[in-house]
């Protein structure tokens, strides 16, 4: 694998560990300001004038639903919870220490968890706490947040990482879990003898409510993006320069990995499902990794308007769509499945993500 910019890397033992006041450099925005028109509307096309005015009054009825939509039910008392362990630099020879460390933290959460009468997070925790579990971090407080492996990492020749989108969380995180297990065993299967792989599931930031303002900004995206950088950076601390690393990112996901991947030591990058990156090219992530996108045929996200506008004094809208030319990413076929469909077994989408992490791109069907 080539050199490549090392923006991210944390030479510290808790280089998996993120600040609560971390926030990306200004200097790694895209700047906030509106899609270029289109010259046809210029000239004073009506058609494009009506799908202009179109997509404003979507966009400004989705932020006027996020607003006004009762928000109760995400309203929850915090739930007691240790803080992180301390955890040594990561390394091939440490994982087996920083493994235990977070298990025992999740344990201890469970049991916090079940004396404040929360038996859903509880089991949750205690799932994770199980001996066969491997967390290379783990925080029980507020929603949650995890690193899992799925694999032997210390030995991989190609690494997978997923990002998740809106609505993930601890007590959500099965789900989440379920596309990593069925990316791994996909790997298994296709990679060739001898050829080693590891899943790693990065729940490593508050992702947005699906009905909420959030999930149309780039903000929750930009308080994510230096925690990425920092977990991508201590995984070379364990894999190494020979191993491939491939970052999958799914729906909001795909704005997290495009706001960090300037920084990001990765072969590739694939989006999924995705409303938008917040850039207009895949040039402007300004990354040599190869960037990849596909949606499914039965995706809801392909009825999202693709544009950025300032409504009632917030950018809202992530731009460019990615599977479009427009965009110049690697475009790759998803098959007729759904939001939720990517990683489900004997999908296109999903025998195309495990030749594109394996680095058989020659054998990727095109979208």
């Amino acid at each position: 694998m080539g050199t490549r910019g090392r923006g991210g890397r944390e030479e510290r033992g808790d280089a998996w560990r993120h600040r609560a006041g971390d926030r990306v450099d200004q200097g790694d925005r895209e700047p906030r300001d509106r899609e270029p028109r289109d010259a046809s509307a210029d000239r004073g096309d009506p058609a494009r004038r009506r799908s202009h005015r179109w997509r404003r009054a979507l966009l400004a009825t989705l932020v006027t639903a996020a607003v006004v939509v009762p928000l109760s039910a995400a309203v929850r008392p915090e739930i007691p919870s240790p803080p992180p362990a301390t955890l040594p630099k990561p390394t091939a020879a440490t994982l087996g220490e920083i493994y235990a460390a977070n298990r025992a933290n999740a344990a201890e959460a469970a049991r916090r968890a079940a004396a404040h009468g929360d038996s859903h997070r509880a089991a949750a925790d205690r799932e994770l706490a199980d001996p066969t579990r491997h967390l290379l971090t783990f925080d029980g407080r507020g929603p949650g947040e995890t690193a899992e492996v799925l694999g032997d990492l210390a030995h991989a020749d190609h690494v997978a990482v997923l990002v998740p989108g809106s609505d993930t969380s601890l007590d959500t995180y099965d789900r989440f879990r379920a596309t990593a297990a069925a990316l791994r065993r996909q790997l298994t299967a296709t990679a060739s003898p001898g050829t080693r792989t590891a899943v790693v599931a990065w729940l490593g930031y508050r992702t947005p409510a699906t009905v909420s303002t959030t999930v149309l900004t780039t903000d929750r995206a930009d308080e994510a993006a230096p925690r990425l950088r920092a977990f991508t950076g201590g995984l070379r601390g364990v894999v190494g320069r020979a191993t491939t690393v491939s970052l999958v990112c799914h729906s909001y996901g795909t704005v997290v990995c495009a706001r960090a991947a300037a920084h990001l030591d990765i072969d590739d990058l694939a989006l999924l499902g995705s409303p938008g990156t917040g850039a207009r090219t895949a040039a402007a992530l300004h990354t040599p990794a190869r960037i990849w996108a596909a949606r499914g045929q039965d995706d809801w996200v392909g009825e999202v308007p693709h544009v950025r506008a300032d409504l009632f004094g917030v950018t809202v809208g992530f731009g460019t769509d990615p599977v479009s030319p427009a965009f110049g990413a690697r475009v790759f076929a998803a098959g007729k499945g759904g939001h939720s469909d990517y990683f489900s077994p004997g999908s296109v989408s999903l025998t195309n993500l495990a030749r594109i992490v394996l680095g058989a791109t020659a054998e990727v069907t095109r979208g």
